[in-house]
This record gives C-alpha cells, sequence and structure tokens, in this order.
C-alpha cells in the first residue's frame, strides 16, 4: 500500500479554455499556465457528487431514491500572501472575472485533476506576530457545457 501527502504538488491557472476538454487539451494548456504561489492547503479537489432525490409511495410510506444531479463542488486553497507571484496576480484578475478559468491541481504522484472553475475570491488574514498572513481562495467548478463536464484526470507519467 503506498499513500502520499500534497508535497510537491501545485496549482496552475489559466484564463483560457483547453482546445478539447480531455488529456490532450488539457496538457497542451498547462504549457502557458500559471502556478499559483505559496500555496499551502489544496482543499477539496474537484468530484462529481450527486444530489439524492427521494420519493415517498404514499401506498407503502416507503422512500426510495435516484441519483439526480450533480455538482463538481467547490475547493478553497490556502495560499501565504505573496504580493510579488504572478499566479496571485491572476487569481486577483479572475476575482473580478465572470468567467470561468481553466484550473489544474498537478500532483507529481497521483497525476492532475483538470476542470474550469469560476474564481470567487476569498478572505484574507493576518493573523498574529507569529502566523504567516494567508488567503483562502474560492473556486466553484463548473460544467463546461450541456453535454460534458469538462473534468479530466490526467495520471502520472
Amino acid at each position: 500500500m503506498a499513500v502520499f501527502t500534497s508535497a510537491g504538488a501545485k496549482v496552475l491557472l489559466i484564463k483560457a479554455p483547453p482546445a478539447t476538454f480531455d488529456a490532450a487539451g488539457y496538457t497542451a494548456l498547462k504549457a502557458t499556465a500559471i502556478e499559483v504561489g505559496e500555496v499551502s492547503d489544496l482543499g477539496d479537489t474537484p468530484s462529481r457528487v450527486y444530489d439524492v432525490v427521494p420519493w415517498r409511495n404514499i401506498s407503502n410510506r416507503g422512500e426510495s431514491k435516484a441519483k439526480g444531479g450533480y455538482t463538481l463542488g467547490s475547493q478553497t486553497i490556502t495560499v501565504g500572501i505573496d504580493p510579488d507571484d504572478a499566479g496571485q496576480d491572476l487569481v486577483d484578475a479572475a476575482t473580478e472575472d465572470d468567467d470561468p478559468y481553466s484550473v489544474i491541481i498537478s500532483h507529481p504522484r497521483l497525476g492532475d485533476i483538470c476542470s474550469r472553475a469560476l474564481v470567487m475570491g476569498g478572505p484574507k488574514s493576518y493573523g498574529d506576530v507569529n502566523t504567516v498572513a494567508t488567503r483562502q481562495i474560492t473556486l466553484e467548478h463548473t460544467i463546461v457545457s450541456q453535454d460534458e463536464d469538462g473534468l479530466v484526470y490526467i495520471p502520472p507519467a
């Protein structure tokens, strides 16, 4: 059994969508990505989470359930504030932009998780004399069309 920490993982942000929503499209896009620096916590990475649709038949009182729609979820990333970091500058620009950005969570041993997300911004905490000034950045992962969600996993090379 092998388990891994998040050591070596990176958050990459790109304004443009990939040419295709598959491994090839995101791999090509990765060359233009800007890394968000000083990430200390990745939060929950995107994944399909389905809604439960309950139905109660009055003749037998029992509840049956079905899978309904799904969300790709939210992700809150913690970064140490660095005013000279190009990735954090892009986060600021993306926060003011209504369009989704391409996000690649790249792990050296676990591969890449790629998606499109709205960058929602987040609060800053300057803490005290013994803490690093941080920022919580929220990403709202979103589908790319009615036919595909754009969530792609690329295994490690």
